[in-house]
Formats: C-alpha cells, structure tokens, sequence
C-alpha cells in the first residue's frame, strides 16, 4: 500500500508574491536572513501582504542551530502572529519550520524560497545543527501552508549558489527515484525534476535567466518526491559532514553523489539507468546507463566549478581522519540511511569518505 499527500498550496510564476495581499494576513512575522531584511526586500515582501502588524526575526544564518531556532521559538510565542512568512534559502525555511513546530502555534506558515534546491517549502523535514552535528527533524506538521514560487527573486542568483541548489536539487531526485519508499507519483516527480535540472542548470548558471523558473520548480518537485520517498545515503553523509565542516549542503552533495551512485548500484542500477535516460544519456545495457550517468555528473560538476573532493573545498586529509568516527556514526545515526537501496554499513560510509577525501 502506498500514501501519497502533499498538503502545501504551490503557487508559482513570475510576480507571484503579489497572491499574499490575498491571504487575509493580521499579525506578520517575517523569517529570514540579515541581508534580505537588510536590502528591504523582507520589508517590501510583509508590506504586499497589507498586515495589521508585522515584526521581523533576520537572524536566520547558514545551517541554523538549536540554539537559534530556541531564540525564534520564543518570538514566535511572544508576538503571537497568525502567519509565519520564511524568505530566503533552506536556511530560513527550516528556522522558520522549527520555530512554528516548537513554539505550538496555529498560525499558517508560507514559505518564499529566494534559492532553487533544498525544496524544504513542501517538505516535512527541517535540518537544525547541534555541537557539530546536523539533525533532521521530520514531522508531517513541519511541512508549510503555502509555497510561493516567484520567479523574479531569482534573478539576481550568484552562480555559486545557483551551482550549490542545483546539485542539491538533482541529488534530492535520484535519491529520492531509487529510494526504498518510492512509488508512482513520486517516480514521476522524481524524474522530471532529474531531467528538467539536468537540461536547464547548465544554463542558469551561464547567466540565462530564462532557465530559472524551470530549475526553481524542479527543485520543489524534488523535494515533494523526497519528502514522500526518502533520501539516502548521500545525505547522510553530507549532513554529518555538513555539521562537521560547515561546507554548503549542495556542495557536499555535488562532491558525494558520484561515489555513492557506485556503491547502490549493485541493487539500483535498474533505477539509476532509467533515470539516466530520462536525462536524454544513451545506454540500454544498466552498467552502462550507470556508468554514463556518474561520468556526466562529474562533468557537470567540473563544468559549474564545484569541488570534486573535499580538499579541493578546502577540508584537509587530516581533517577529515581527525573527524572520521563522529562522521561515521552521525551518517550511520540519520534518518536518510533508512530509505538508502542498500543497507547502509559503517564500512561503506567510509569507503565513500577516502574516495572523495582527495589528496592534500
């Protein structure tokens, strides 16, 4: 039996922002990061939406911990609002998801994704770092009201993050494709979202700004596959290398996906194959789908100018055999490894460490 449900009204298109004057907002509170509170477009955004009150927690920084996430809790049930709004990047959204969650609030949570990857506006997880460790939290009441999907805040991207998304987004999509609580819905999304970033990421990052849209609502079609199907093992072990090493998540993801591909095959070269083909790579034969499908990544990889190893994005061998265990047993402990193809053991987490460590 399969349950499929997603919960979040998706609204999308260019100008899209402009659906919040609609939405009856009484009492605003803004999530997001110092600069969109701090080049007004947080403002601008709350003041579209015509509130009777509005306040502003922009304190949201890269891979938000417990600690900040305890701080917007408090916000939240000292200013009481109605509507939650997180704008910005995973970042800001997973605050923001935590800070509704914990605080008990009724109120609705509309998310405005400013990046195209983390997909964490349709999701039911929400990433907070704790001493050095990344924990997912993943509850159905996690995931937001509304997602709103407007392509003109993508305009002024930095290819950087445009590359980081866009790895996360395709690594959310095969992931999700040959994970162990796929089924139909979530296949389609899946692959769609796979071919779609495939064909258009390129593009996005050579400064096109045309191809946004497309990349951007990928990565929310990824993240509803996910959400549903699970991830694996290359979240599990970008999220512990993440808490570790502070390195952003697409990053890590771009630097992983490879060497992980190689070790789920020997159960889902079926599955990798057909999603290669649905990216337009030739090969009936499944070694060779597999095969045409790591080499492309890598390609791609060079060719967005993401770090093929984890020297190369500036983490030491030393580093990384210093850290070895706690990576190893936080990758083992998240809950990702739980829907990976292949059963997830502590000798294959660090067969996939000294592949991608790289030489110093």
């Amino acid at each position: 039996m399969q349950c499929f449900s997603c919960g979040t009204q998706i609204i999308s298109g260019s100008g899209a922002v402009s659906s919040l004057k609609s939405m009856a907002v009484g009492r605003l509170l803004v999530v997001t990061d110092p600069f969109f509170y701090q080049n007004g477009t947080a403002r601008r955004i709350a003041e579209g939406a015509a509130p009777a009150a509005a306040e502003y927690f922009h304190k949201v920084a890269p891979d938000p911990s417990v600690t900040l996430a305890a701080e917007g809790t408090a916000a939240v049930q000292a200013f009481q609002p109605d509507t939650v709004l997180a704008l910005g990047g995973g970042s800001a959204m997973d605050c923001a998801k935590a800070m509704v969650y914990f605080s008990g609030t009724k109120a609705k949570l509309i998310a405005i994704p400013t990046t195209s990857g983390s997909g964490s506006e349709v999701t039911d997880f929400a990433i907070l770092t704790y001493n050095g460790v990344k924990h997912p939290l993943v509850d159905a009441r996690l995931r937001p009201d509304v997602a709103i999907l407007d392509s003109d805040l993508l305009a002024e991207l930095p290819p950087p993050l445009i590359a980081d998304g866009g790895f996360d987004v395709l690594t959310h999509a095969l992931e999700a494709y040959v994970a162990r609580n796929a089924g139909a819905i979530t296949d389609a999304l899946a692959l769609d979202a796979f071919a779609t970033a495939f064909r258009l990421l390129p593009q996005s990052y050579a400064g096109k700004r045309s191809a946004r849209p497309g990349v951007h609502l990928a990565a929310t079609m990824a993240g509803m596959a996910f959400t549903q199907a699970g991830l694996g093992l290359c979240h599990a072990i970008a999220h512990s290398l993440g808490g570790e090493f502070h390195i952003p998540h697409g990053r890590l993801n771009a630097i992983l996906l490879p060497a992980v591909i190689s070790r789920n095959a020997v159960t889902a070269a079926d599955r990798y194959a057909a999603a290669a083909r649905a990216a337009g790579l030739e090969g009936r034969a499944d070694s060779v789908g597999v095969r045409n499908l790591r080499s492309t990544l890598i390609r791609l990889r060079r060719e967005l100018n993401l770090p093929a190893t984890l020297v190369q994005a500036g983490i030491s061998p030393a580093q990384v055999r210093q850290k070895a265990d706690s990576i190893t047993k936080a990758a083992l402990a998240d809950p990702c490894c739980a829907t990976n193809p292949v059963p997830v053991t502590e000798g294959m987490i660090r067969e996939v460490l000294a592949e991608v460590t790289g030489h110093g």
